[in-house]
């Protein structure tokens, strides 16, 4: 009898390892769902945020060296209140260009062959502009700036295409993806963009 009930306890004990793997086996793939499910949340969320509020974007080109050189990552905010010297993101066609405020609805702009610009009929301050350039233009000064419009000029005044040419000519708020803020990458940039 004595026998027996040794034969059993080691099936017994067997037994509750096995039980005990089992249960540690689906608390795993319990734990490992609930990542795998909170990551698809926060995935959702961060493209939802970055898609509706404050989309991430990638330079390209060199309008507006020195302020935002190519290649940098730059975070915008979606925004209806532009003011003259915010930087802003917008559609021409299907292209994303990043230009700056000069004028607002209503305004009257000048630009005189040294590449000095004039809003109202004021010199406007312009310590971002590294050399100033009168640059492509083909539209006739002093110019207004019609309503609902935004006058757009890039900091590299000899390369930029903006609001001087025709083909790009003033911007709709319809058009403006949002303010630029921040850049976020390369690290050594990291910052607050003005």
């Amino acid at each position: 009898m004595k026998t027996k009930a040794k034969k059993q306890m080691p099936e017994i004990d067997e037994l509750k390892a096995e039980l005990d793997r089992v249960k540690y086996k689906r608390r795993y793939i319990n734990v490992f769902k609930s990542t795998v499910y909170t990551l698809v949340v926060v995935a959702a969320f961060a493209v939802l945020v970055a898609t509706l509020w404050m989309p991430v974007l990638q330079i390209y080109g060199s309008s507006m060296t020195p302020t935002i050189e190519e290649g940098q990552i730059v975070v915008s905010v979606k925004s209806k209140n532009f003011e003259q010297g915010d930087l802003v993101a917008f559609y021409i066609g299907n292209k994303l260009l990043v230009k700056r405020i000069i004028a607002t609805p209503s305004d009257y702009v000048l630009v005189d062959e040294n590449g000095t610009v004039f809003v109202n009929g004021e010199e406007l301050d312009e310590p971002y502009v590294s050399e100033k350039a009168f640059g492509e233009c083909d539209i006739e000064y002093p110019y207004q700036v019609p309503d609902s419009k935004y006058f757009l000029m890039g900091d590299h005044r000899k390369t930029s295409i903006d609001s001087r040419t025709s083909a790009v000519g003033c911007i709709s708020d319809e058009e403006i993806v949002g303010k630029i803020l921040f850049c976020v990458w390369p690290i050594s940039d990291f910052g607050i963009i003005e």
